[in-house]
């Protein structure tokens, strides 16, 4: 009898951890809309003519990602005009985080002069389709002939704490790889930041 149960518990942990696992290297990106800060909303559909789309899970709250905000800016004003323009999104529930909710939010992307939007995940629906468990947690799509498939997961670069002392641009080097054909390598990273709420 405990033979059989143990088996049902490791066939139940094993399901459970195959509906978390979230999208991997080469996967198709299904499509998805959500409020912007500013109110509007926005679709991966909205950026079908670009080449990719850098898609940043992060929160007002994280110091990991409070971190990020100058890289994560640089990146979009870099390469948006390369054809991989940026969103972030914020998928921490405003029960478990009060200060990351969508008025914070649009007062976090004035302040900060965000040119990118920055989008509200409220019911989390996202992010586990994704498979993002942190913030700052990087995902980057490429766009291939309309179908938008993951090229690269995980950190933005090695160093979260201090931009000064980064040695590897993981997702710098993901996209310079896909601008000139080539599939990034490494392709996935382990995202260091806050667990999300």
């Amino acid at each position: 009898m405990m033979k059989k149960a143990a088996f049902v518990w490791a066939l139940l942990l094993a399901g459970m951890a195959s509906s978390f696992a979230g999208l991997k290297p080469g996967d198709k990106v299904n499509p998805f809309s959500l409020k912007a800060s500013n109110g509007e909303m926005v679709s991966l559909s909205d950026f079908t003519t670009q080449k990719g789309l850098i898609v940043i899970f992060s929160s007002n709250t994280c110091p990991f990602s409070l971190a990020y905000e100058e890289r994560i800016m640089d990146l979009h004003k870099r390469f948006s005009n390369e054809g991989f323009p940026l969103i972030m999104i914020n998928p921490n529930q405003v029960k478990n985080s009060p200060a990351d909710g969508l008025s914070q939010m649009q007062a976090r992307a004035k302040e900060k002069g965000f040119r990118f939007p920055y989008l509200k995940d409220e019911d989390q629906l996202v992010c586990k389709a994704f498979g993002a468990l942190k913030t700052p947690q990087v995902f980057l799509l490429e766009n291939k002939n309309g179908t938008f498939r993951l090229a690269y997961c995980g950190a933005i670069d090695n160093n979260a704490m201090d931009a000064n002392r980064v040695s590897s641009r993981y997702l710098e080097q993901a996209i310079i790889a896909l601008v000139k054909g080539k599939k990034p390598n490494p392709a996935v990273t382990k995202a260091i930041g806050c667990n999300i709420r």
